[in-house]
């Protein structure tokens, strides 16, 4: 591992044609030491956090087997349209000033166009005007005249999660396909935009899958990778999948640190399951975080993840006004 590790922090790279069983095989706490030394070295010790505000929500036509907000399923999950521009903006604010760098409006659905791209473009633009927040969005599969158009808006980053691999896709979703999500990101990456791509862990793949999905998304150039624990929810096809445990899922973390130096490694949902908001994640190659307790059923807090951080020796990225406050 250390000479693994030692490679990879020269320049070399992991790719389809290496013995990756290794990864697998090695002792688990020297595997972490690696991903955390590779860390260290080539993403030095910032770390970031980003919160997401549910513009709209419910009745989405995929059928996405993990979701709650598919209408394919029964969950009893809130619906409503498009949150007005002010409500949006005034939630920016408030994850601004508690700390947060990065803020993304999520959308359930396909996609977002005509009108309701025109109201999520003006929401964007209040939030450059009026906050130093980093933009990203995510709303699905869009053309690159419209990702341009969001990037012209202040948005610098497109979520557009893979979720799985190739092979296992038509097990999680028959609406769409696996090409049509890597297209997707080809697109916006097209029209300027760097991608937030990565997937849920626990969703029946196999340690085959998900050494491909880190694969494709270094293939990809993918900057950021929010890694999801499955929560199962009542009403979906999924909602009897037993949960990972702490050993696969910390593997799975340092497996995507080795196959991914460079990215920032991005703990989302079911981070809450770990002792002390998943300390034990971000000494095993993580880095970044969702934060908060909007839709991705963190279960973490702001000011609790920003203490977990800094005692672990990160230095947090920060808009100027969150530099300001701490002055």
């Amino acid at each position: 591992m250390e000479r693994l590790a030692e490679n990879l922090i020269r320049g070399g790279r992991l790719g389809r044609g290496d013995d990756l069983g290794i990864l697998l095989e090695m002792d688990l706490a020297a595997l972490c030491r690696a991903a955390d030394q590779v860390r260290r070295a080539l993403c030095g010790d910032r770390a970031e956090l980003c919160t997401i505000v549910n513009g709209r929500s419910g009745r989405c036509g995929e059928d996405c087997k993990f979701c709650a907000q598919s209408c394919h399923y029964h969950t009893g999950a809130e619906e409503y349209p498009f949150l007005p521009v002010r409500e949006i903006v005034e939630e920016g604010r408030r994850n601004e000033a508690a700390g947060v760098r990065r803020y993304s409006i999520v959308t359930a659905g396909r996609g977002v166009h005509g009108a309701e791209l025109d109201h999520a473009l003006e929401a964007y633009r209040r939030l450059r005007a009026e906050t130093d927040l980093a933009l990203c969005a995510s709303h699905g599969l869009q053309t690159e005249e419209e990702f341009r158009r969001l990037k012209e808006a202040g948005v610098t980053r497109y979520h557009a999660n893979l979720e799985t691999s190739r092979r296992n896709f038509p097990n999680i979703c028959t609406t769409h396909t696996y090409e049509d999500k890597v297209e997707n990101i080809r697109r916006a990456q097209a029209a300027g935009l760097e991608v937030c791509s990565g997937g849920i862990l626990g969703m029946g793949e196999t340690w085959e899958d998900r050494i491909d999905m880190a694969l494709d998304l270094a293939e990809l150039g993918v900057v950021s990778i929010p890694l999801n624990l499955l929560t199962p929810i009542p009403g979906t096809p999924m909602e009897r999948l037993p949960p990972l445990t702490e050993e696969e899922v910390l593997r799975a973390v340092a497996v995507f640190r080795l196959l991914n130096p460079t990215a920032w490694i991005r703990m989302a949902a079911g981070r809450g399951r770990f002792a002390g908001g998943g300390r034990a994640l971000f000494q095993a190659g993580a880095n970044a975080a969702i934060t908060g307790d909007m839709l991705t059923t963190t279960g973490t807090g702001i000011a609790g993840d920003r203490a977990m951080l800094t005692e672990l020796g990160f230095a947090l990225e920060t808009t100027s006004i969150t530099a300001r406050r701490q002055l």
